[in-house]
């Protein structure tokens, strides 16, 4: 009688493992410790940005954390959305990582026909920095408020415009609104980049532009800021308002820049990912940096940023419906 009782332990553990085989991996990830293997931060913009800069910090410090690999791959093009697509349609086991930002949830208004879903493919988990934009004109600018250059503006129709990082960007939307609810025609100049915005601005080839407070802080001594985005003014330049004191509406919003998983990834294993992610950005050497680079640190509970992302969702939506853009 033993020989077939053993045979009989032997079928079943084979069937057993036959069956581990056949398991989702994200669950039998989850009932392995984790992290076990190399990780990967998808930066879907080039190498050298704000985004990229983050994400190399956030890598290095969830490395020491964990003594896994953690690895930033960057994934530019399409706005963001190549990158972001990456993630979502990757494996639900934690193991890739996307660090987006604000724009994620303003494509969709400008792309309706993205292959994922942001709110359905994409999962929230840390807020890892924040960033007001600011309206600048040049230090020789006649305007020192803004209800000064809505003044000037409106005495010369057609004379004055605004740059911005691009169509569809943050910066646009934000100009967009101004003429929406100023009544003003300030002409939009769209930008490749920081740089060459900036020199135009000092040059006086641009009557204003709107800017990430990153961007602009070295360079403060020559523009004038005149308002800023969000609910709360600024550190750097206390003086200066937000749109919301001055009486304007959906001005609240600012940039950000977050780490989010494919949907459907375990509940401990995210649930992990972004308490560490929180304690590490709020130690003391990580808020410092961020403060350098002239953003908020962020370390918001992961509710509270799942909030955000949809609030931020709806309202870009609705802006960006109302003021007709499109990308070119």
């Amino acid at each position: 009688m033993q020989a077939p009782l053993i045979a009989r332990r032997g079928f079943i553990t084979a069937l057993a493992a036959l069956g581990l085989q056949g398991m989702n991996p994200a669950w039998a990830q989850g009932n392995a410790p984790y992290p076990s293997q190399l990780i990967r931060i998808v930066v879907p913009y080039p190498a050298g940005g704000a985004t990229d800069t983050l994400a190399r910090m956030m890598a290095s410090k969830l490395q020491d954390a964990w003594g896994q690999t953690v690895v930033v791959e960057n994934k530019p093009g399409a706005s963001g959305v190549i990158g972001n697509d990456m993630v979502a349609k990757a494996p639900p086991d934690g193991y890739t990582v996307l660090m987006g930002i604000t724009a994620i949830v303003q494509v969709p208004a400008l792309m309706p026909k993205l292959p994922y879903d942001v709110l359905k493919d994409l999962q929230p988990l840390a807020l890892v920095s924040s960033t007001n934009s600011v309206l600048v004109v040049p230090a020789a600018s006649p305007a020192n408020t803004l209800q000064e250059f809505i003044a000037l503006v409106k005495a010369s129709p057609g004379k004055y415009n605004y740059g911005s990082y691009g169509v569809g960007t943050s910066s646009h939307i934000q100009g967009s609104l101004l003429n929406m609810q100023a009544g003003l025609d300030l002409v939009h100049a769209p930008y490749k980049g920081a740089a060459p915005l900036l020199q135009d601005l000092r040059g006086g080839q641009l009557s204003a532009a709107i800017i990430d407070m990153a961007t602009v802080r070295p360079h403060l001594d020559v523009v004038k800021p005149l308002a800023v985005t969000g609910t709360q003014r600024n550190k750097v330049i206390p003086n200066v308002p937000s749109f919301a004191e001055l009486g304007f509406k959906n001005f609240e919003p600012v940039g950000w820049f977050g780490l989010f998983m494919p949907a459907g990834v375990p509940a401990p294993i995210a649930q992990k990912f972004a308490a560490e992610s929180n304690r590490i950005l709020h130690m003391p050497d990580v808020m410092q940096k961020i403060e350098g680079l002239g953003m908020t640190p962020g370390g918001m509970p992961t509710e509270q940023f799942a909030r955000m992302v949809r609030d931020d969702l709806a309202v870009y939506g609705k802006v960006i419906k109302d003021a007709g853009i499109r990308l070119e």
